[in-house]
């Protein structure tokens, strides 16, 4: 079965509707083809049941001859299903241009099969609901990224020595975030609280603190593999969020305390900004 997902939205919006296309993939050993910003297209390579990745800008200035190109890429393979998490109306249209018999949207005239009622909460989980016109389910809370082995061992082969805890710190670029001091006074802090505590720095070109050791990653994929490896990830980059809740990994996640970002779990602690935190209540939350 090839299915065609059309996904607008950005890295955090790819990986909570991963869950739901990998069940995709298994309960009906589908092909997927997706269909999302170019930006964001590096997180379907964590995705083997991800044949093809079309990038669209749906959210952005577009040509005619980027949707006549997209839908030239949509008419040609023998899709059965697609799923339109899109409303914009050209997308509706293209895909009354195209053969495939089942179409699954929440409206729009190019719809077979209308998605009627999503589950409020976390989104990961509310995609489920695309599923079932095509008789299929997804538990999204329970899915657990499924990594290469040689990209763990690598992984945790370059965590720093010792047997205390490994905590990831991964400030993103959130305007108003915590400045260098802040970061430093944290790790100073949690030096003293748990003197075993193994600290990474996950922050692109932001320097790390000192006493901490950079984590080196240079795909999605190793980043997944870090995330997977640490006991707690500490972030307020979404991206890094959601593969922390890909993987099970314990998190503490500020700036995502909206119920539609994460799943509810013991080992998941969302908080406010980091703009309106000081380095002593993330201490805390990193301790209960």
């Amino acid at each position: 079965m090839q299915v065609l997902a059309l996904l607008p939205g950005g890295e955090e919006d790819q990986l909570q509707a991963l869950p739901a296309m990998a069940a995709l993939a298994e309960q009906q050993s589908a092909q997927l083809h997706v269909v999302c910003p170019a930006r964001a297209a590096n997180i379907w390579t964590l995705l083997p049941a991800v044949e093809h990745c079309i990038p669209f800008a749906f959210d952005q200035r577009w040509s005619l001859a980027d949707w006549t190109n997209l839908l030239g890429n949509v008419r040609e393979p023998d899709f059965q299903a697609s799923l339109n998490l899109s409303t914009d109306w050209s997308i509706d249209l293209l895909l009354s241009l195209t053969h495939i018999p089942m179409r699954v949207a929440s409206g729009g005239f190019s719809a077979t099969e209308r998605v009627e009622q999503q589950t409020p909460g976390w989104r990961g989980q509310a995609l489920a609901a695309w599923l079932q016109p095509l008789g299929m389910h997804c538990d999204a809370d329970a899915y657990r990224l499924p990594l290469p082995q040689s990209a763990l061992t690598e992984a945790r082969a370059s965590l720093p020595q010792g047997n205390g805890p490994a905590l990831l710190l991964a400030p993103g670029a959130v305007v108003g975030g915590w400045s260098p001091e802040d970061w430093r006074e944290l790790v100073e802090a949690m030096g003293q609280a748990v003197p075993s505590v193994r600290l990474l720095w996950l922050a692109g070109e932001v320097e790390e603190p000192a006493g901490v050791q950079r984590c080196q990653v240079a795909t999605v994929l190793a980043e997944a593999a870090a995330v997977a490896s640490v006991d707690v990830v500490l972030t307020d980059e979404p991206r890094l969020a959601q593969l922390a809740v890909l993987t099970g990994t314990a998190l503490v996640a500020a700036g995502m305390e909206a119920p539609h970002r994460l799943p509810q779990r013991d080992v998941i602690k969302p908080l406010p900004p980091l703009s309106q935190l000081r380095p002593k209540e993330v201490l805390q939350a990193l301790a209960t």
